[in-house]
Parts: structure tokens; sequence; C-alpha cells
């Protein structure tokens, strides 16, 4: 083979197919390629990519925060149809040879170890693997830092306390669950055919927030707001890391989630990841005549500019600070961040190599706070990550 991409979600599915496209001869590795995807995946409609038919977008939705106060962010906000979405990206996966198996290590460069014993290989390997990162061993040390939140499903009329049609909140910070201690959100998103997501979230906190700790957050929310939930309401669990470093596996691309493409400030990486796929596919096929070294570094170069590396960079020192900031603090902070100008808002937000657009940001950010909000954004840069969040209880 000429690329092997070990994952099957939709960053990995959206490479393999990318891939193939290109005249790669590509192979794709899943424990469970045909299981449902079951997460809800959003992204502002201006990154929509071009070729995403409109069928895959479920609803869209103007978007509001409430922090302190409301602000509206003046910006569409764009929920994705997954089954319409892994539809249409399976359709695109023609002449990929589909395995069935559990990657548990690279032991050179080109080939993928599995469970059962077996071996592939590929000029090029692809860890697509989410979390997990399959082919990354050192993604398995430390305490993670990870976004978790607890959702449930409802019809709209239920969920007008919180949105109206047409409308997305993407944050309400307010205390309406009346719990003191570690700062949770109300997320509630419209789903299309009259369904709502209504989910209690803790942005990032090492180790995550439990999901005991989260339902018990939502139903009491709700309850403050006199909403009575149906019996056969469906619930969503999320749990995902926030604080990877650049993937380091000999040998292997690490891409999507894995790379990792997840914003430590929002936990979206799908945008990204459809708009680097190709991207990335045609640095390899352009290059792997040149031999697989050459055509991996291109890759990797694709996926990690020197722009992108720095923003990353700056992202986790933001993540970092978010995590030492205390929580009463919390809806502060993004009542500030919410009121810079609308062209830092969204650079921070969306543009992953723009490293002058961020620091512009950051710098605005940092001239109109406050003495005591100044000192938690600077500190964070000047010492090493922080060990865990759990001396502050739950």
């Amino acid at each position: 083979m000429d690329v092997l991409v070990v994952g099957g979600g939709p960053a990995g599915s959206a490479l393999a197919g990318a891939c193939a496209r290109r005249g790669l001869v590509t192979g794709l590795l899943d424990p469970s390629p045909a299981q449902p995807w079951t997460a809800t995946y959003g992204m502002w409609s201006r990154e929509l990519p071009d070729d995403l038919p409109e069928s895959v977008v479920a609803a869209r939705a103007a978007g509001r925060a409430i922090a302190v106060t409301e602000h509206r962010l003046g910006w569409e906000y764009a929920v994705l149809d997954v089954p319409a979405l892994q539809t249409h990206l399976a359709g695109q996966l023609a002449g990929v040879r589909i395995h069935s198996g559990r990657a548990v290590g690279s032991p050179e460069a080109g080939v993928v170890a599995l469970a059962d014993g077996s071996w592939l290989r590929a000029s090029v390997v692809v860890d697509a693997g989410g979390r997990a990162r399959p082919l990354d061993p050192a993604a398995r040390y430390g305490t993670p830092a990870e976004q978790t939140a607890y959702g449930l499903v409802v019809d709209e009329e239920t969920a007008a306390p919180f949105t109206g049609p047409g409308e997305a909140l993407f944050m309400d910070w307010r205390r309406d669950h009346g719990e003191d201690g570690w700062a949770t959100f109300l997320y509630a998103v419209p789903l299309g055919e009259g369904r709502t997501l209504l989910e209690e979230t803790s942005l990032a906190r090492r180790p995550g927030l439990p999901l005991s700790t989260l339902r018990r957050r939502l139903h009491a929310r709700l309850a403050h707001h006199g909403v009575r939930l149906p019996d056969e309401a469906r619930s969503e669990k999320v749990s995902f890391r926030v604080d990877h470093p650049r993937h380091r596996g000999a040998g292997v691309l690490g891409f999507g989630a894995a790379a990792p493409l997840i914003h430590p400030a929002t936990g979206f990486s799908i945008a990204a990841s459809l708009h680097l796929a190709p991207r990335v596919a045609t640095a390899v096929a352009t290059h792997l005549a040149d031999g697989p070294k050459r055509a991996l570094a291109e890759a990797r170069e694709t996926v990690w500019p020197v722009g992108a590396r720095a923003v990353h960079r700056v992202r986790r020192i933001g993540l970092e600070a978010l995590l030492r900031m205390p929580p009463a603090d919390l809806p502060a902070f993004f009542e500030q961040f919410f009121t810079l100008p609308e062209a830092h808002r969204w650079t921070y937000l969306t543009a992953r190599d723009d490293i002058h657009g961020t620091l512009a940001a950051m710098g605005c950010l940092f001239r109109s706070s406050k003495g005591r909000l100044r000192r938690q954004l600077v500190i964070p840069a000047l010492l090493p990550p922080l060990p865990t969040n759990e001396v502050a209880g739950p």
C-alpha cells in the first residue's frame, strides 16, 4: 500500500478517501469500520468545506453566548447530520481497502502491528486513531486535561427556555445548577427535525470532571428553569483529551484529533480535519515518488507548518491559564473575551496557523483586562503544566 490510515472516524475517513482519489493505493484500519458515529459535530458555517453537501448540515443557527452578560457572536453555527456525514465520507472510500482490526503500535517505519499478531505495511502510515493515538506510545503518560459533557436530546418546545428557533447557545456560564466548585456551562444547539441538544459541559479540567457531576448539574439546571424531561430523552456522553502534545510517533503522521487538531479552548477539530485532508493527500501523492520519508515529511509540514506549531504552543498556554484560573473567575474571563472585536475572536477560535493574528487577539485581551486577569493570563507561560485540578474538588 501507498498509505495506511489507522482510525475510521471522520478525520481518518476523509483522509483515506482523499488519498484514494489522488490515485494512491490506500488502506483504512479500524476495529469496527461500519460502527455508526454517535458524537455531535458542529462548526461555524464559514468553515464548511465547499465540497460538503448541504444534506450533511442538519441545522444552522445564530450563535450567542452568556458569560456575565449575553453576547451575539455574529456568526452562524452549523450542526452536522452525523449519519449523513458518515454516509457521505463512506461514499468517497471507493477503492480503499478496509481492514478490521486494532492497531497496537508501529514497530518500525511503514509497519503497523495489530492486536491479533498480524502486521500491515504501507509507505506512509497515518495515525487518525483519535484520543487513543495507538501509534504514539508517549500519548499514554500523564494525567490528561479533558473536556467532558453530559447531554440530553429534547424537542424544541422543551428547550425553549434556553434557545429559540434559529438559535444556538454556544456557552451559558450562569450557575443555574446551584453548585459551587468547578465551573461548567450549558451548550444548547439544534439538531434538526425539531430536536435540540442540551449539554452540561466542563470546558477543560485535569482530569475531566466526572459525568455523574455533569448529569446532576444538568438536571438541576433544567429544573431551575421549570423544564420537565420526557422519560425517553436520549443521552449523550462526551469525554476527550484537549492537551495532547503534537504526535511524535516515529515514522507516523498524526491526523485529526490524534494530531492533535483539537482546539483546546473549544474542543472543535472536525473543520480543520476536513479542510486538511485533501491537502495532506496531495502532499503525499506529489512526493511519494521521492521516497516514503520525503512524502511523510511533506505531509507533516502540511499539517504542522511553522505558524500552526506556534499557534498550538500559544493555545496550550491559554489552556493552562484556564486550568489554573479560579472557577469563579471563568465567567468574567469569557465576558472579557466575548467583548473583543469580532476579527480577534474569529482568529483565535478558528485560525490554526495565523500566529500574528492569534498574538494580536491575545494582546488585545491582555490590554483590555485588569490586573488580576492579566496575571492569570501571563503566569502559566512561566510555569510547568498544572499536574491536577483534583485538589479543588468537583
